[in-house]
């Protein structure tokens, strides 16, 4: 039966629309934080119970309000914070005039607030949406906001909460975002079980700010970020490409000090590290954006995560530049934590163990040189070089001594014609040696790629490579993307494809196998990316073909040619597929392993 139209009741339209502002106690807190930053608070302390369904409390030394206001405050649309009227120049992280009016909606709000130089102090009752009288109040200073009951006035939002401690994590990423673009705010949130952190404000060090919600050890396996372009400007910290995360929840990026969830910013982290990350791995980042409130919209969705920008490329530009070419100076460092969980490895099996049967060593035999166990080739001339796929200056022989003051040390050993375990003045380092030269010749392509494009190498026989449909229909599209390469294919009849050029770095190399791995990888990769990351995968499959592999067994030279090309090259620290290609422990830690310390 059709119903006569009516106008719905105001505690309804409250109740609905307090649907898009408060989805859940996590909403309500941040709004009535971002409310206390907005009144100038030097401190603010959030309190919960049973995850903010049965009580937020939060409390802050602001400038408070007088009766005037506060009697405006919980009424919708209502706010100082735009007095102009002006939606293109907001400078508060509040402005649509809702919080209040929707937390009212839906729990027991009481407000107790004193406007500095008052007298006295007012507060104010909201239960469900109706007043319940407004008068004089005792509190000394800021404003006391507590929200009981959340949701009681709608049960069918309170029963699609979760558990109390999913609840409570949502609080907790909530404070801690606000309190990371805010150092000059203490900072404190306390739940039913107890204290759960406390931040004393820390000034203009934005650093210090980061160490204590990330952990100072995050700063210690980070980068700073520093760039500007046509008036906006980027700042912060980002994770080494070896410190990274399985999801992108440890990503954080505020414009003008406002906390923001966008796509723009998670596909431009991801771009920027696209060649030192696995797909599945994630940087850690605590990015700030300033710019003129002007050229970004903030009035996109009521929570006020999502923004628009009048020049979307002009951000992304700058987010994945500044990090490309912070990366391209420092991810040569590996991340501390790798050596750490080496340590702790090793601590596992240190203790006394059952020793194993006796057995009388052979004679032993003092000439090393004729030893089998002699390692191959440490005694060839001090001209020879390591192969990296492309020309590199001599490496001679040093000293020792002088070795040893390089970051990645002196070579010693290798074991397992895998491994080089080198020496450095306060430690040792264990390198992979196939990952490392992975990148050394990814790193090189590339370069030669840009520069004068990659150099080819005529096959004297031609090789002939047979295909099914899909690898085929794959790289019938990219003969001129691989040619761009260095790698020449033809169509050699059907299903099948002929190999007459291939990249010169790469010498003697299996062609059928590069071309079936690359022609995987197309019809993989398809069109959804761009050229760009397409030609960095053939390369990164190319590089891999062609890197030592494990098993080979390397003279010292060459061992310590590969330690010092990794000096100098750009994202040494990883292979293309983001794993660490060394390990370096300090020698304080090795000591304490035997009870030395």
């Amino acid at each position: 039966m059709l119903m006569a139209v009516r106008r719905l009741d105001p505690i309804l339209v409250d109740r609905i629309a307090a649907g898009e502002v408060v989805e859940r106690p996590a909403s309500a807190v941040k709004e009535l934080v971002e409310n206390a930053l907005d009144a100038g608070a030097t401190r603010i302390d959030v309190a919960i119970e049973d995850g903010g369904r049965k009580l937020i409390r939060v409390i802050d030394d602001g400038c408070g309000m007088d009766e005037h206001d506060l009697a405006l405050a919980v009424e919708r649309h209502a706010t100082s914070k735009i007095p102009d009227g002006d939606l293109t120049h907001i400078a508060t992280l509040g402005f649509r005039g809702e919080a209040l009016p929707s937390i009212a909606a839906v729990a027991d709000l009481t407000i107790d607030t004193r406007a500095k130089e008052a007298s006295h102090g007012f507060s104010i009752r909201v239960e469900a949406g109706e007043k319940r009288g407004l008068g004089p109040s005792s509190w000394p200073r800021g404003t006391r906001i507590e929200a009981r009951a959340l949701f009681a006035a709608t049960p069918a939002r309170l029963k699609f909460l979760k558990t109390d401690r999913t609840e409570t994590a949502a609080v907790v990423d909530v404070v801690k975002r606000l309190a990371m673009a805010h150092p000059e705010v203490r900072f404190a949130l306390s739940a039913d079980s107890g204290a759960l952190f406390d931040y004393p404000a820390c000034g203009e060090d934005a650093a210090r700010r980061i160490a204590q919600v990330l952990g100072e050890e995050f700063r210690a396996n980070a980068f700073a970020i520093d760039a500007e372009r046509e008036g906006v400007r980027l700042t912060g910290l980002a994770s080494l490409p070896t410190y990274n995360r399985g999801n992108a929840q440890a990503q954080y990026v505020y414009i003008n000090g406002r906390p923001v969830r966008d796509k723009l910013f998670a596909g431009a982290i991801r771009a920027a590290y696209l060649d030192f990350l696995a797909h599945d791995r994630h940087p850690v980042a605590a990015l700030f954006i300033d710019c003129d409130p002007r050229i970004v919209d903030v009035n996109v969705h009521p929570a006020k995560a999502e923004v628009r920008f009048a020049d979307p490329g002009l951000v992304r530009g700058l987010v994945v530049g500044a990090l490309k070419q912070a990366l391209a100076e420092k991810s040569h460092r590996s991340a501390n934590t790798n050596a750490r969980t080496a340590i702790d490895m090793l601590a596992r099996y240190n203790g006394p163990r059952e020793p194993p049967p006796y057995r009388a060593p052979p004679p032993a035999d003092w000439r090393v040189a004729d030893s089998p166990y002699a390692p191959s080739g440490f005694a060839e001339a001090p001209q020879a070089t390591f192969d990296t796929g492309a020309p590199m200056a001599r490496v001679h022989e040093a000293p020792t001594e002088t070795l040893d003051d390089a970051p990645l040390g002196a070579a010693r050993a290798q074991l397992h014609e895998t491994y080089i375990i080198a020496q450095t003045r306060d430690g040792l380092v264990i390198v992979d040696q196939h990952a490392a030269h992975e990148r050394l010749v990814y790193e090189k392509l590339k370069k030669q790629r840009a520069e004068t494009g990659v150099a080819r190498q005529m096959l004297l026989i031609p090789v002939v490579v047979d295909l099914d449909e899909g690898r085929m229909n794959a790289l019938a599209g990219a003969f001129e993307e691989l040619g761009a390469l260095g790698l020449v294919i033809e169509p050699f009849g059907p299903g099948a494809v002929m190999v007459r050029e291939a990249p010169a770095a790469l010498g003697e190399v299996n062609h059928k196998r590069l071309v079936e791995d690359i022609a995987d990888l197309l019809a993989e990769d398809g069109d959804a990316r761009g050229l760009s990351r397409r030609l960095d995968h053939v390369l990164a499959t190319c590089a891999c073909h062609h890197s030592v592999r494990a098993g080979r067994r390397l003279s010292a030279t060459e061992m310590n040619a590969l330690l010092r090309e990794m000096e100098t090259t750009p994202g040494a620290a990883q292979c293309n597929h983001g794993r660490p290609t060394y390990v370096e422990l300090k020698l304080s830690d090795i000591e304490k392993l035997f009870g030395r310390k």
